[in-house]
């Protein structure tokens, strides 16, 4: 928790001495690197996983969110299904692709297709906000052109490679991995106490139809569970809280009032970083475990590193869930990191992994991995996004892993990295 409180009050430092959330001066070490990198280096490959963009909340009306709610509040409407991409998550992605095409026609990359449109892949799981996502990205890196979008499933079902379900459940996981959650976190409300208080003034909680059985989403134990081929489970006030903190982050992101999309309050960027916190708290706890992360990862895992491996490819995009993200990053050890400039500080909606693959002049390769979103004024503006006005990227670091000079890894050390993880899930 105290991780998570510095963590705050960085990003409130970044937000305050910046506060048009201009990231262009972040981005000159991964755009442009140190001088003379591209004299050292030649660029070969990138691997994408991404989060969907802005959806709808999972819920829709007559849900938890009407229950704790003060009836004189009312929800941002939205025009679309519970779960499905926004429009305006359609033209978020839109400006992430068109990045993304500068940046591969700047490497020369978009030249590949030409040549061999399978040097590109984008896959995405079934469920429509990954492929739309995914489709609109596509679109946007090749106008005109229609690549392929694969879908693996029937549309609007959950593909095993993204779906992060337990497919291991062996006697004594359930206690290894209740006990790793434990060691991690603590007691599940307490730990992020202070962060329900935010959430329950905004939303009025102790004036909503369900008070006062239900006065404060501590009041009901939290706890995790297990159960072969399906998602880890949540019991009690943080799976509450959590519906509303999503709900409430939505919101935000698609309402221009910003004191409209608090119900009347008057939030600070801190407040806005609690809000989200929630979230952030009940998807670490679901999906980040060691033992869970390597289970609940392991297919995706498995493709990543054979996109990682395939000679032919030059751009892999594997578009899926939040769940995707931090169980992967879990399973590959990566140290603990801070975001700035998003309300978001673990997987930022439309946030992206981004794996580099890079040929040294003596023909030895390496790696770098960034986290690339989005910041929250950029997603609440719908601000273009391009080589000279960029999305956020935050380099992330694997534990235990040394980098050269130029702060790559070698790409023997990240592929064995992915292959101990998959080795994991076979160990359970």
């Amino acid at each position: 928790m105290k991780k998570l409180f510095l963590f705050a009050l960085l990003a409130l430092a970044c937000w305050a001495c910046n506060p048009d959330n201009d990231p262009i001066a972040l981005q000159t070490e991964w755009l442009e690197r140190t001088d003379g990198f591209q004299d050292k280096y030649e660029l070969e490959q990138l691997v994408v996983l991404s989060r969907h963009n802005i959806r709808t909340p999972l819920v829709g009306k007559g849900s938890v969110l009407s229950r704790v709610t003060d009836p004189e509040y009312q929800w941002f409407q939205w025009e679309d299904p519970a779960s499905h991409l926004t429009a305006k998550g359609e033209r978020l992605e839109e400006e992430m692709g068109t990045f993304f095409r500068e940046w591969l026609s700047k490497k020369g990359f978009l030249d590949e297709y030409s040549a061999n449109p399978s040097s590109f892949r984008f896959y995405a799981n079934a469920k429509q906000r990954c492929q739309l996502t995914a489709r609109t990205f596509a679109d946007a890196v090749f106008p005109g052109a229609d690549p392929e979008v694969e879908m693996k499933v029937e549309f609007d079902k959950m593909d095993p490679v993204f779906n992060p379900q337990i497919t291991k459940l062996p006697d004594g996981f359930a206690e290894k991995a209740q006990q790793e959650i434990a060691a991690r976190m603590g007691d599940l409300n307490a730990g992020i106490a202070n962060q329900y208080s935010v959430i329950e003034k905004v939303i009025g909680i102790t004036r909503a139809p369900a008070y006062p059985d239900t006065a404060s989403f501590g009041q009901f134990p939290s706890s995790v569970g297990f159960k072969l081929n399906a998602e880890p489970f949540m019991n009690g006030g943080l799976k509450m809280a959590c519906t509303v903190s999503d709900a409430l982050v939505l919101q935000y992101y698609e309402e221009p009032d910003e004191k409209k999309a608090a119900f009347g309050h008057t939030l600070t960027p801190q407040d806005w970083i609690n809000v989200g916190m929630v979230k952030d708290w009940y998807g670490d706890a679901l999906f980040t475990a060691p033992s869970v992360a390597v289970n609940v990862a392991h297919p995706l895992l498995q493709t990543m590193l054979s996109e990682l491996q395939d000679r032919d490819r030059v751009f892999s995009f594997l578009c899926g869930h939040d769940s995707n993200i931090g169980s992967v990053l879990a399973a590959l050890e990566t140290e603990e990191y801070d975001l700035p400039e998003t309300i978001e500080k673990k997987t930022p909606i439309g946030s992206k992994v981004v794996i580099e693959k890079f040929k040294a002049k003596d023909g030895s390769e390496y790696a770098d991995i960034w986290l690339v979103y989005a910041s929250t004024n950029q997603l609440r503006r719908e601000s273009s996004m391009t080589y000279v006005q960029p999305p956020v990227a935050v380099r992330l670091q694997l534990s235990g892993l040394s980098e050269n000079a130029d702060r790559l890894y070698r790409l023997s050390d990240v592929e064995q990295r992915f292959s101990e993880a998959i080795a994991a899930y076979d160990a359970l």
